[in-house]
């Protein structure tokens, strides 16, 4: 290139930052400015947001090449931190010894393979002729939205601010939280074709690290192309895929993962994902919300009871109408079975048809609300429902009682805090209509004691996934059904197989005002 050839090779200086380490010796730069940007033009070909810049350092009177990915840096860094030094300022009492750039994180490579990555990650590289080695600069500056209020985890008394996807962004807003140098990140990369980075947060001193190696095993073994976001990442990792039950838990709240973290448990941050994966857990953590420790302990036990029996009513609430409807109508009383005799006379279906018609019904509303744009998608789904559910009855396709059925096997479906654990219960009270309209009663029973057992099977991360219920640990009841007073837990959960159980000070402090 012409731009190169009015300069002569001179002795190799040294550039302002960490000494050159040993590198692999295949795949390496060349000390000619011209082949390197030659290999870079090859490997980026047909790429037209790569910047390649050719100038001058001043400092040291040498040609050298700034190689970025425009739409994924810092113009100000690159600007102010990196060329402006390069081209304008001179130290005469330094010349021709070292280069200095205004970053403070600075690496040394010499293999394509880092050059490659580090440019695809936001990175820039500066080639300078005459040396074997490439500098990259951290002026990573991707587009990003702002700190937000969650959208599905909302809010009452808590923090008003979710995760976005910026790894770093997410890693600061647990970090304050958790102000504390016994918070540890441990930081690993996969992906074979789409490399993402992944940072895994605990506490030293609570977190057991048995855990934890397996948690880390688990991502290391994993060979795809990519990941594309935090819950795929779960479905990857997870102890029994074919569970309809979640086994590691999503959140977009960075005081409910600091809280998880307090309480021993291991939180996973995934760049370009505004979720954390929070793990080992156990079913009742899905049962739990943020603003059950924002209001008085009476108030959150109520809500706990409401949410165990949203539980139960949505999976079971439609199957046993139709078991009850089919075979033990004997056990209604005579004077409901004749209304419900009279809301059923001109419907032509089985209970179990007519279920499935109005359940599937549901569903596709529901859907429908959420894809539909925000301003309409709550309207299409309540008048859509009154509407289709009102003329249905006219039409003599279901009838009244079925209705109000689906109606509040929909109102404790909702109850539900996760929305992972909402879309299991969900599907599962399909296999128990199905089994409700074959067997009855006996159906029922023996799809409970199914799932039961499968409850019992389960496991995250090697941790029983019934526990505080099976096996029965007692000691961890006190956030369970009921909510305690917060001064009462002395200790972290059993199930989270913390190194350090109790906590420091929980007692409530003594003294007369406070009884």
């Amino acid at each position: 290139m012409p731009f190169f050839r009015r300069y002569k090779k001179e002795k190799k200086n040294q550039l302002s930052i960490p000494k050159q380490q040993n590198m692999p010796s295949q795949n390496l730069i060349s000390s000619e400015i011209v082949e390197n940007i030659a290999e870079i033009q090859d490997i980026f070909s047909d790429t037209p947001d790569l910047v390649v810049k050719n100038f001058v350092i001043k400092q040291i009177n040498r040609p050298a090449t700034l190689v970025y990915l425009s739409g994924l840096t810092d113009k100000n860094a690159i600007n102010n931190d990196v060329l402006k030094p390069l081209l304008f300022e001179v130290d005469k009492e330094n010349a021709d010894l070292e280069v200095k750039v205004a970053l403070g994180q600075i690496k040394e490579t010499n293999t394509w393979k880092n050059i490659e990555d580090a440019i695809l990650q936001g990175n820039s590289v500066l080639f300078i002729d005459g040396r074997t080695v490439a500098y990259q600069f951290d002026t990573q500056g991707w587009p990003q939205r702002g700190i937000e209020d969650t959208s599905i985890e909302s809010s009452l008394r808590g923090a008003h601010e979710g995760f976005t996807e910026t790894g770093s962004s997410n890693i600061a807003l647990i970090r304050r939280h958790i102000p504390s140098r016994e918070l540890k990140i441990k930081e690993m990369t996969i992906g074979e074709r789409g490399k993402i980075k992944i940072s895994i947060m605990y506490l030293a001193d609570v977190a057991n690290p048995e855990v934890l190696q397996e948690l880390v095993n688990r991502i290391n073994k994993l060979k795809v192309d990519f990941i594309i976001n935090t819950a795929a990442l779960a479905e990857y990792i997870e102890d029994n895929p074919y569970s309809p039950f979640p086994q590691l838990f999503l959140t977009e709240r960075p005081d409910f993962a600091a809280s998880e973290i307090f309480q021993g448990r291991i939180a996973v941050v995934v760049d370009r994902s505004p979720n954390v994966l929070i793990g080992p857990v156990t079913f009742e953590t899905f049962f739990k919300s943020m603003d059950d420790y924002s209001v008085r302990w009476m108030a959150a036990s109520f809500l706990r009871f409401m949410r165990y029996f949203g539980f139960f009513a949505a999976i079971f609430l439609p199957a046993t109408y139709i078991a009850v409807i089919s075979f033990h109508f004997e056990i209604i009383p005579l004077k409901l079975l004749l209304s419900v005799g009279a809301s059923r006379e001109k419907v032509p279906f089985p209970p179990f048809i007519e279920a499935i018609i109005m359940e599937i019904t549901l569903e596709m509303l529901r859907e429908a609300g959420v894809r539909l744009p925000a301003k309409i998608g709550q309207t299409v789904g309540i008048v859509g429902g009154i509407v289709i559910g009102q003329a249905a009855v006219q039409a003599g396709i279901v009838s009244n009682i079925m209705v109000i059925v689906v109606a509040l096997t929909a109102i404790a479906s909702f109850i539900i805090p996760n929305y992972d654990m909402g879309s299991a219960i969900r599907m599962l009270r399909f296999p128990m209509m199905i089994a409700a309209s074959l067997f009855g009663f006996v159906g029922l029973t023996v799809g409970l004691m199914t799932l039961i057992a499968h409850f019992v099977a389960l496991e995250s991360l090697g941790t029983p996934y019934g526990s505080p219920i099976a096996p029965l640990r007692f000691t961890d009841w006190k956030d369970l059904f009921i909510r305690f007073p917060m001064w009462s837990t002395v200790k972290r959960p059993e199930s989270t197989r913390a190194i350090q159980r109790k906590k420091a000070n929980p007692k409530l402090p003594e003294g007369e005002e406070n009884w």
